[in-house]
């Protein structure tokens, strides 16, 4: 039997949340951090008798991990939300004082991701104030720092054993079952300094590098023409260029820093060879090119099937519940759910409605927060299985 979320509660939890400055110091140097969020989580957990554990995965960076531990029998279900939120200063509203207003919660991370997260904590406590034990464990991990790096899940991910998972980023009530990933990479083209009136010694390797920006704009072309049925075509652009020393040299040195955003099927070793080829070509082509490119940060694609049994019994649960069919959908940006799936683990995003992450202005619907935890308890029943 599933039990009736309380509405109120779940609200004063996601507005103590919210009022907890918890910018990740990655993004802004000097910021608070996860450390304060992780001590409320900490004694949130405790007080409903979870097993806990807290660690830091660096100095002042620590995930929160409690377990609801099942009398034996059933699937282990993961339930990940990371704490940290993004910087505050260019925001319109009061970050970190929660105000309600038609049915909304405004506030910094309230959308992203907080609203989930404390819907996966309310859908918990209430299968605890019920009495009922589950057969399977429920893991409810707190992480730190996905808005840069995911260290805390990576960290979490190390000795974590799971069946399935669910990462509480908002998706509007549907299920995320795909999502892009993407791989960073410097290039860097040599030219030989000389005298700007020189030009029969000097070699521009601003100029140069200008051969490699016409080769990422025909990649583009050709990548538009792979579409994936979830996350569309894979793409890529030039982000930072920096050349030159001084109006009257000519330049030794350019160096062009690239986003590739890939889609499921596509791999580093597709990224890199692609960009060996384009590097190989302009070489063939111009006995004066001198270049080389290197990948400096990778994050995968991911795709799972809509026919594991996580995303049938959350599709099941907000039928029965919502009387809505979620819609299988895919992400154009990078989760956390593709470092989990990488373990072998069927991972979906499934979270709240709302606005504004990473903006100006930023809310989450209270109502869609709260239908969300009760299709996450009747997942974790359903999954996890009553004893």
């Amino acid at each position: 039997m599933v039990n009736s979320i309380n509405l109120n509660e779940l609200t004063e939890l996601l507005k103590d949340m919210v009022k907890i400055d918890s910018v990740n110091p990655s993004l802004v140097p000097g910021a608070a951090g996860e450390s304060e969020i992780a001590d409320y989580i900490e004694e949130w957990m405790k007080a409903q008798g979870l097993r806990t554990e807290r660690y830091d995965v660096k100095p002042g960076r620590p995930n929160v991990v409690g377990l609801l531990k099942g009398e034996g029998g059933g699937k282990t279900l993961l339930i990940n939300g990371h704490t940290d939120v993004v910087g505050v200063d260019y925001m319109t509203i009061d970050p970190f004082n929660p105000v309600v207003k038609d049915g909304k919660l405004y506030g910094r991370g309230s959308f992203d991701m907080k609203g989930g997260l404390a819907a996966s904590m309310i859908a918990i406590k209430t299968i605890i104030d019920s009495g009922d034990a589950l057969k399977g464990d429920i893991i409810l991990a707190a992480v730190c720092d996905e808005e840069f790096a995911s260290i805390g899940t990576e960290k979490l991910m190390e000795t974590t054993k799971a069946d399935a998972a669910i990462v509480g980023e908002f998706t509007g009530g549907n299920i995320q079952v795909a999502h892009k990933g993407f791989a960073w990479l410097d290039v860097e083209t040599h030219g030989v300094a000389a005298h700007g009136s020189l030009y029969q010694f000097g070699v521009d390797a601003i100029a140069k590098m200008g051969h490699v920006l016409q080769g990422l704009e025909a990649l583009q072309t050709s990548l538009e023409e792979v579409k994936h049925p979830l996350v569309g075509p894979g793409s890529v652009h030039a982000s930072i260029i920096k050349g030159g020393s001084e109006l009257s040299t000519y330049p030794a040195e350019c160096k062009l820093q690239i986003e590739r955003r890939t889609i499921p099927g596509e791999t580093r070793e597709d990224v890199n060879e692609e960009m060996t080829q384009m590097i190989q070509a302009l070489r063939e082509g111009d006995p004066k090119f001198k270049g080389e490119h290197k990948i400096t940060f990778y994050r995968g694609a991911m795709e799972i099937s809509p026919d594991e049994e996580i995303c049938q019994v959350i599709k099941e649960g907000s039928e029965n519940l919502l009387n809505y069919t979620p819609i299988y959908v895919g992400g154009t940006g990078w989760m956390d759910t593709e470092i989990i799936w990488n373990k072998g683990i069927p991972a979906v995003a499934y979270g709240p409605n709302g606005f504004g992450a990473h903006s100006k202005e930023e809310w989450v619907d209270l109502q869609s927060v709260h239908d969300i935890a009760r299709v996450q308890e009747h997942v974790m029943r359903t999954f996890c299985g009553v004893a």
